[in-house]
């Protein structure tokens, strides 16, 4: 993933450059890609924008607009503990092969340590933890993330689960996962500087940001990344170094 995202990185600059300069002239290798900025909701560069993509992982960021939705709105608190069941364990755990947080079969774990995990971890195990405690069920949760979807301007996707792990049902466009991460960052200032958080250990396993565009110390604050053999290598990322703050979403490399 580091190797990636540091071709991610010089991908974004030029992005960013050929944005303010002449954008029509530029292109990438990715299939998918948009520029957005972030205060105005423009649209720079757009490159398959309002495609049908596989999100993967970052698909958790609606997720996570939902959880911090139910945060604000008091209907949550930071300190509720949510259970981990067998289907979080079994499918989103260690065992599943994906990204996790390695929480214990049964144990009850603090929301706000759940919102850690899947940002910074990317856990699968937590994300369902999150759709099951809020919603009931992970399909429940997943309407939950279609109306709020719609609430906020998505006209491409669909989603079917918390997690990202693929489904045929459940689509996004790049457009989409950039307005999400603008909701995310406009809505909820108080959380979004998790998403810079470099580490976080749970179950005495230490695991990195998977966004490792954060080391390199150029301004990326978040958001996410996400991959599948099927999708490729994609993440939405955020900066403000140049003064202006930018969205980018690359996806398919």
């Amino acid at each position: 993933m580091r190797n990636f995202s540091l071709k991610l990185l010089v991908t974004l600059l030029t992005v960013c450059w050929a944005a303010a300069a002449h954008a029509q002239d530029f292109d990438t290798k990715a299939p998918f890609a948009v520029l957005m900025d972030y205060e105005s909701g423009t649209i720079l560069f757009n490159k398959a924008g309002d495609e049908q993509l596989e999100p993967a992982s970052m698909a958790k960021l609606m997720t996570l607009a939902v959880v911090f939705d139910q945060l604000q709105a008091k209907k949550l608190q930071p300190t509720d503990e949510f259970f981990i069941s067998e289907h979080a364990w079994r499918d989103g755990g260690a065992s599943s092969g994906g990204s996790t947080m390695f929480a214990v079969l049964n144990s009850k774990i603090p929301v706000i340590d759940l919102v850690r995990s899947v940002i910074i971890q990317s856990g699968n195990d937590a994300a369902i933890a999150l759709a099951e405690g809020i919603a009931g069920s992970e399909l429940s949760f997943a309407q939950m993330m279609n109306q709020l979807g719609k609430e906020i301007g998505l006209t491409g996707s669909n989603f079917v689960n918390a997690t990202g792990l693929p489904d045929p049902a459940q689509f996004s466009t790049a457009r989409d996962l950039a307005t999400i991460a603008r909701f995310i960052i406009a809505q909820f200032p108080e959380y979004y500087p998790i998403f810079s958080e470099r580490e976080f250990t749970w179950n005495k396993i230490r695991q990195m940001n998977r966004n490792s565009l954060l080391e390199i110390g150029i301004g990326v604050d978040g958001l996410k990344t996400g991959h599948t053999e099927a999708a490729g290598y994609g993440e939405v990322v955020s900066t403000a170094a140049t003064g202006r703050r930018l969205i980018a979403v690359l996806h398919g490399l």
